[in-house]
């Protein structure tokens, strides 16, 4: 037998979760975020089911902007905790099979088996699911995390944002996908570098510079020129991803957590600096404080600023020493603050901290 990875995807997960509950929401627009009163200001659209998202609404876009674009939509208040109980409910199936499940959030997993019929296995998967919880998924098969994560956005549901093609989620295997090493140039040469997990809108752009637009130009380009651009290591990981490199090991060992952040955005926006310095400093102090009393000491400090015109720069800094002093954060913090160019009101403020790996505490 030989060794797969599968990358489970859950269809509009936290939609499904509400409709499951709700059924009489089955086939309507459904907008979850925030406290689901549109008429409130400063609240994100946390996901959107099928019927919602071909009126333009989206994850990520302010709820106000949602209402405009479907005022009929059913909107409902985000449940943390519903959501988190689903997803053990389907990864607690998932692991009642012989396989390794290694979670990677509420909606997705990726999953590794010794199977000479890894599309049997998807299938198996997809219908256990749906029949223990209600709840649906698509299934991509690889030979490595890179390729099985592709491989669900061509299984998943024609209405999601993958674009379909010849041979994707058809007959009996419509929801499961299989990408390798042997379709890997017939199906990805020709696609845009957007398509690759991993690279977005501004690696697109640098990409770009570089003449490189197609998955075809990324596997072929030179090495050397990307470690120059980019650095040895990303460069390196990018010239992989290129020609749909990966990892295959898959882990039930929880991932260790290597930052934290918080991040507010404001009922008014900020304008004056001393208050945004003075918000900006209670952010990175509370964030502190939660790392210390998980034990954790920090390395680097980021800052990130989104205006009025949702422009979100975001600015790093690398401490001289480790530190659990939120004297020391917060100092940073402001610093950081003083290299942004600061000419329109704020809307959001964020802190993130990066940890020193813990094998690397003495």
């Amino acid at each position: 037998m030989s060794w797969w990875v599968l990358h489970v995807d859950m269809d509009q997960f936290i939609a499904a979760v509400e409709i499951r509950r709700r059924p009489e929401l089955r086939g309507l627009p459904v907008v979850v975020g925030g406290s689901g009163d549109p008429t409130q200001p400063r609240q994100v659209v946390a996901t959107a089911s099928y019927e919602a998202r071909e009126y333009g609404v989206h994850s990520g876009m302010p709820v106000r902007a949602a209402y405009k674009k479907c005022p009929q939509a059913v909107f409902l208040p985000s449940d943390p905790a519903a959501y988190d109980a689903a997803s053990t409910e389907v990864m607690d199936v998932l692991r009642s099979f012989p396989v390794v499940v290694e979670v990677w959030g509420w909606d997705e997993c990726f999953v590794g088996a010794e199977t000479d019929d890894p599309e049997a296995l998807a299938v198996s998967l997809r219908a256990a699911v749906e029949e223990r919880t209600s709840l649906t998924c698509a299934v991509g098969i690889g030979d490595n995390k890179t390729r099985a994560k592709l491989a669900t956005n061509f299984a998943k549901h024609s209405r999601s944002h993958a674009e379909p093609f010849v041979g994707a989620g058809e007959g009996s295997a419509a929801g499961i996908y299989r990408l390798t090493a042997a379709n890997w140039r017939s199906v990805m040469d020709d696609r845009p570098i957007r398509d690759l997990w991993g690279i977005g809108s501004r690696m697109e752009k640098n990409l770009n510079e570089l003449g490189i637009t197609t998955v075809a130009d990324l596997a072929a380009a030179d090495v050397e020129a990307l470690k120059k651009r980019f650095g040895p290591k990303m460069g390196a990981w990018y010239a992989a991803l290129g020609r749909g490199l990966g990892d295959t090991q898959v882990t039930d060992v929880p991932r260790e957590p290597v930052s934290r952040s918080h991040e507010e955005t404001f009922p008014a926006d900020l304008v004056e600096l001393a208050d945004i310095q003075r918000e900006l400093r209670r952010i990175a102090e509370e964030v502190t404080r939660e790392v210390v009393a998980d034990g954790r000491t920090i390395q680097r400090v980021w800052v990130k600023l989104r205006f009025i015109s949702f422009y979100t720069p975001i600015k790093s800094r690398k401490l001289k020493s480790p530190t659990q002093d939120p004297e020391v954060i917060a100092t940073t913090a402001l610093e950081l603050l003083e290299k942004f160019e600061i000419r329109r009101p704020i809307r959001l403020l964020g802190v993130r901290v990066e940890f020193v790996p813990p094998d690397a505490v003495e």
